[in-house]
């Protein structure tokens, strides 16, 4: 293992608030310590200050409260709903067309009437459009499905999200329904926290890890034996 990950090489973890190396890895560490100069740095064994472990966490806080609306957002089916009826409409089809515009004038004189259109009404879905913002060729793609999404009885756009050029079933596991099957909605509590949380703690146990592969915080190193 130590060819792939020499950080696990030689671990302990009998007493893992102590030391995580084994007798010869703390032992070849001192050995480094005491007799190589590190380029002239002395570096004491001391504990990593509370102060910073303090400011790891509220660093970490500050971020996830600061990016609660936007962070992980998933745009769903449900947001672009409204747009197909109006790309249905006559004004909307008659820009796309008008043969003395472009194809690409054209689209975009479409869209904006669309969002001007969706705009004049409230919408809980107002702050996602804004997030994740779609083209006309966006939406072509997704009218069939969509149309069909919304021709279906019984289907919640809520719980389909869009992904890439593909509206499927979301991946979310909420309470149970009425009928017995689990809300595939995203909580309003999960913004991709948990995605978030994991890498935290993958970084807070990799750093621990090296902290606790040198030796124990009681062992003082001897700075003149390299000199």
């Amino acid at each position: 293992m130590s060819k792939f990950l020499p950080l696990f090489d030689g671990l302990k973890l009998n007493s893992p608030l102590k030391t995580m190396s084994d007798d010869a890895g703390v032992e070849n560490a001192k050995h480094i310590w005491e007799n190589e100069s590190l380029g002239g740095i002395a570096e004491n064994n001391n504990p990593l200050p509370r102060p910073v472990v303090g400011l790891l966490l509220l660093t970490f806080i500050t971020a996830m409260a600061w990016t609660f609306p936007l962070f992980g957002q998933r745009p769903s089916a449900a947001i672009y709903s409204d747009y197909i009826g109006i790309y249905k409409s006559d004004p909307v089809q008659r820009i796309l067309n008008d043969t003395t515009l472009t194809s690409k004038e054209a689209d975009e004189r479409a869209m904006a009437m669309i969002e001007k259109a969706l705009a004049e009404f409230p919408s809980k879905y107002e702050f996602q459009r804004t997030q994740h913002p779609i083209t006309m060729s966006d939406l072509r793609i997704m009218e069939d499905k969509l149309i069909e999404l919304q021709q279906t009885p019984g289907i919640d756009l809520e719980e389909y999200s869009i992904i890439g050029n593909e509206i499927v079933v979301a991946n979310f596991e909420g309470n149970y329904k009425a009928d017995g099957t689990r809300e595939k909605k995203q909580p309003w509590w999960d913004k991709g926290y948990k995605t978030a949380i994991f890498w935290f703690l993958g970084f807070c146990l990799a750093v621990i890890i090296t902290v606790k592969r040198l030796p124990p915080i009681d062992w003082k190193p001897d700075h003149s034996v390299a000199h």
